[in-house]
């Protein structure tokens, strides 16, 4: 009789442990949040802000995260197929993790959570995580040299080595065959199944890999923009200063210099970006700078945990192959 409730626990955990995961890690936000701000002075600068303009913001940011969950979805279309609200929950929980844990440690969350939820190699996940995080870093840095170009002299020159910064990850990708060949030569007979499995978390073919990029360059086209316009309403001024400093923060989100949740680092980077691209370094405009940067940083944290609490809504019905 306690063996079939020991089994019958184990089996509950094992369809349940995402949901347990995800309402861990919310809760854990909540308090997090609390301890560090309080919510009290949170929703009272959003009150001044505007709400509207904070559930705008929100629902665009959260937007972002279909398009993340979609670039997976069609990344192992084997594995995801029809189960595209389960794999949403599976982003949300990597992303919270990531952002709560210090120097990217919660990217390890990835793998694992592909393997154990469909059935993903952890070396063919973690290929794969390498090539959406190398393409991450390639879009920021690609959007933040547009900033750097417009008005400054010989522009035809600038715009060619944009342009082939822009195609860089294609060059890459076309000789995949021609560096992996070689490794297999050299390679003993041993790592050969490894490679393989690298490899294969790779883009197939070069569709893939353009969808891939064109998801990418859409999602941080669209973040950039909410969080350079919540910036600006916040009283950050030039507009360029605003997009700098949407750059600079989530520039440091996809670095591995990253304290738990942001704290400090991804503020601290919305005010360099910000100051690099023209905003004014007068004590006044700091303070100005210093208010929006913290708030624009729980604006992601929060939009992070309305992600997952979709996720646990959004969960799929018995029977329902999405």
């Amino acid at each position: 009789m306690n063996s079939d409730w020991q089994l019958s626990r184990r089996a509950w955990l094992a369809r349940n442990r995402m949901a347990l995961i995800s309402v861990a890690a919310i809760a854990a936000y909540a308090v997090f949040v609390e301890w560090v701000w309080g919510w009290s002075p949170l929703l009272r600068q959003w009150a001044e802000i505007g709400f509207s303009s904070v559930l705008t913001a929100l629902a665009l940011l959260i937007a972002t995260y279909f398009v993340r969950c979609y670039r997976i979805y069609d990344y192992f279309p084997e594995e995801t197929a029809g189960r595209f609200l389960l794999l949403f929950r599976v982003t949300q929980v990597h992303n919270l993790l990531n952002i709560m844990l210090p120097f990217r440690a919660g990217e390890t969350s990835f793998p694992l959570l592909m393997r154990a939820e469909f059935g993903v190699p952890l070396l063919r996940g973690t290929s794969a995580l390498l090539v959406m995080r190398l393409l991450d870093l390639h879009a920021l840095l690609t959007v933040a040299a547009v900033g750097l170009i417009i008005g400054r002299s010989h522009q035809v020159v600038a715009w060619l080595l944009w342009t082939m910064v822009l195609l860089s990850p294609l060059a890459f990708f076309l000789l995949k065959a021609r560096i992996l060949r070689p490794l297999r030569r050299v390679a003993p007979t041993r790592l050969l199944p490894h490679i393989d499995e690298i490899e294969a978390g790779l883009p197939e073919h070069i569709a893939a890999f353009l969808r891939a990029s064109a998801m990418t360059m859409l999602n941080w086209a669209v973040k950039v923009a909410v969080l350079a316009w919540v910036l600006a309403i916040m009283g950050v001024a030039p507009l360029a200063a605003a997009f700098g400093g949407a750059l600079g923060g989530e520039l440091s989100s996809v670095l591995p210099v990253h304290a738990p949740a942001g704290v400090g680092t991804y503020a601290a980077a919305i005010v360099a970006g910000a100051v690099s691209f023209g905003a004014a370094g007068g004590k006044a405009a700091l303070e100005v700078l210093g208010r929006a940067s913290v708030n624009a940083h729980l604006l992601i944290i929060v939009s992070a945990v309305a992600g997952t609490l979709l996720s646990l809504v959004l969960r799929p019905r018995k029977g329902s192959a999405t």
